[in-house]
């Protein structure tokens, strides 16, 4: 992910957090999706093993979309932690933005336009 993609991503994931759309931890995302008000998690591709096993499948079988973010430094940072190895989105509309800025950084990856 590139640093602009990254920036923006993160800006939305604190804006989530502030206004209340967005839940940090594995524990956490795991009981939103349970509770069937996840509408998308963000995971860190430097997560532990552990926590991709307890969280991924889960998703997986309940249908939520998974974007790979950015580290769990970086991502823990916009959230106000250390770290954090996931963030839940409970917002469909701040969900839905966060899928197009992720789809628009991966299709400049590419390099398609846009």
């Amino acid at each position: 992910m590139d640093a602009a993609g990254q920036r923006k991503l993160l800006g939305l994931i604190g804006l989530g957090l502030r206004g209340r759309g967005a839940v940090v931890g594995v524990e956490q995302v795991r009981a939103a999706a349970q509770h069937g008000t996840l509408a998308l998690a963000v995971v860190a591709p430097d997560a532990s093993a552990h926590s991709r096993k307890k969280l991924l499948p889960m998703l997986r079988a309940k249908g939520i979309d998974v974007v790979e973010g950015p580290a769990s430094t970086a991502l823990g940072a916009a959230v106000g932690r250390e770290s954090a190895a996931a963030v839940g989105i409970v917002d469909r509309d701040l969900a839905r933005g966060i899928r197009a800025v992720a789809a628009t950084v991966v299709a400049q990856s590419r390099g398609e336009r846009l």
